[in-house]
């Protein structure tokens, strides 16, 4: 015969025996105060907080369904609504507090304003994954009802329509919500941990050699010359997409040949000498921008700066005939030519702002004098193999 108070677990509940036809059964859970499972004989079995409040009758405050919602999900709930109580409130009042609970999409929009838009780069991006994945099916589920099930169905059915890598940055952006919302105290789990990502292949694409004449003839001939200057630029510095795409004027430096970004993906600022390349690029830029110009490749857009280069880039590639090749992949490529031009990983480190434990003290020896020497034996050699003397010969080409 079942205790009528154990611990609940899952094996334990799925065990209840069903009570006889127009009967119900009542569990209560020995881990939380108050906290029930009542069982219906159609099986149905349905979490509550049964109550007596201080000069009044017994109440009780219904929760959810098990298994939609999950025994550590209603422990929270009856923790919150408990306190309620203990606090002066009335069931009535507990439960609409229970009923006024955050949905993922409420947890979502703090977790934008209060670490995406302060600290990252790419929050437009979390903000456009979540709009095209996540909205529609969570979005409107409470937290307490959001189930490792219902994230996990999420990253399958992306994965199912042939996306592995999206899958797995959208679930690594549901997490990082749900994260936060631990840290905040919005619940005192996270679902998402535990999900088996996709396995992913590491991309090594570059522009060889060989490729190199197409591309900057394709460059050359871009119309757009925002998307041209931004597209060279990234090639010629090997920053970050992000970086390069909300470069303002105030951080760069045309008299000391340098680039100072604040804010880098890696938390770490970020110091890019200027070859002769990437500074005769952004003097020329700088004759011909506003006065009062912010972003060095201003924008339409809210951001005030350019903001998706994707079908400039697209025009790129199908006139140089490549494929397979991300804006990101110019910022391998130029890693890549220093590596092939004799540069130590300590120094394409720097170069690149890579944060690794075991490098750090290293890069902070370094100054930027054989970081700027590595950076433009590597643009020389690129612009050699792509036939081009000065980088002006690539801007002339209409």
């Amino acid at each position: 015969m079942v205790k009528s108070k154990f611990n609940f677990t899952k094996a334990a509940l799925d065990s209840l025996p069903l009570p006889a036809m127009g009967k119900r059964a009542t569990y209560s859970d020995a881990k939380t105060t108050g906290m029930q499972i009542r069982v219906t004989a159609n099986g149905i079995k349905t979490f509550s907080v049964f109550r007596r409040i201080k000069g009044g009758q017994p109440e009780r405050v219904t929760l959810g369904r098990y298994p939609d919602m999950g025994i550590e999900q209603a422990r929270t709930q009856a923790a919150l609504i408990n306190a309620a109580i203990e606090g002066g409130a009335n069931p009535a009042q507990a439960k609409r507090a229970h009923k006024a609970e955050l949905t993922f999409a409420d947890l979502f929009e703090e977790y934008l304003e209060r670490h995406a838009k302060p600290t990252k780069l790419t929050w437009a991006s979390d903000k456009q994954r979540y709009d095209q994945y996540v909205e529609r099916p969570l979005g409107k589920i409470k937290l307490s009802k959001l189930t490792k099930a219902r994230i996990s169905e999420v990253h399958s059915r992306i994965s199912r329509d042939g996306h592995p890598t999206v899958a797995n940055r959208v679930l690594a952006l549901i997490s990082s919500a749900l994260g936060r919302g631990v840290e905040w105290g919005r619940l005192t789990e996270n679902p998402a941990k535990g999900i088996r990502r996709n396995k992913e292949q590491s991309r090594d694409n570059f522009i060889n050699s060989d490729e190199m004449p197409r591309f900057f003839k394709a460059v050359g001939e871009e119309e757009n010359t925002a998307v041209r200057d931004y597209v060279l630029l990234s090639l010629l510095t090997g920053a970050r997409r992000a970086n390069t795409l909300s470069m303002r004027w105030k951080d760069v430096s045309l008299k000391r040949r340098e680039w100072r970004i604040a804010l880098t993906k890696n938390g770490e600022p970020q110091t890019i000498p200027l070859g002769a390349e990437a500074l005769e690029i952004l003097t020329a830029r700088k004759e011909t921008a506003e006065k009062d110009a912010v972003f060095v490749f201003p924008g339409p857009g809210k951001n005030g700066h350019l903001a998706e280069p994707r079908k400039g880039w697209l025009r790129i590639l199908k006139r140089a005939k490549l494929s397979d090749l991300r804006i990101h992949d110019l910022r391998r490529t130029f890693g890549s030519w220093q590596a092939r031009t004799g540069a130590s990983l300590a120094i394409i480190g720097k170069s690149l702002n890579h944060k690794h434990s075991q490098t750090t003290a290293i890069y902070a020896r370094l100054d930027l004098d054989p970081v700027r020497q590595s950076m433009e034996t590597a643009t020389s050699a690129m612009l050699e193999a792509g036939g081009i003397k000065k980088i002006a010969k690539v801007v002339a080409i209409k």
